[in-house]
């Protein structure tokens, strides 16, 4: 783990299923900085993205996500223009799963944040778990 420590940190996630791998990223994110925002994206945005609904309404979502202790902050996410939510925000760092890191569009990301000093900081992916994982077991279970 890097030394440096961040004021305010920001990640977002569509948190449905809310899981172990949902709760190491929060956990390590908030190691690395003071004040965690995170950012859990509108049930129109997980739609319009991934061209369905999730299972568990953003509103829950947000309040499971809000009552864990690592998270100081939840914003609802409704767009891919990561600038934006910075001018409302200002934090310092943003946190991934490495799962993205060297993709086209985090490529992207760590160029648009870097014009106004923000860092992009990856954390392992727990590869055992996660969300549409749990779907499949779930649409397999009822099969059987």
């Amino acid at each position: 783990m890097s030394e440096k420590k961040y004021k305010i940190g920001y990640t977002t996630g569509t948190f449905d299923l809310f899981h172990v791998g949902h709760l190491n990223i929060l956990r390590e994110a908030k190691k690395r900085c003071d004040y965690l925002i995170v950012g859990v994206h509108s049930d129109e945005w997980v739609m319009h993205s991934k061209h369905r609904y999730p299972v568990i309404n953003f509103e829950d979502r947000a309040e499971i996500v809000a009552a864990i202790r690592y998270v100081d902050k939840v914003i609802m996410n409704d767009t891919w223009d990561k600038l934006k939510v910075w001018e409302e925000h200002k934090f310092d760092v943003v946190f991934s799963g490495d799962d993205y890191k060297g993709t086209e569009l985090y490529k992207k990301f760590e160029a648009d944040y870097a014009t106004v000093g923000v860092d992009v900081v990856y954390i392992p992916y727990t590869k055992r778990v996660s969300s549409t994982k749990i779907k499949e077991t779930l649409k397999n279970k009822k099969e059987d």
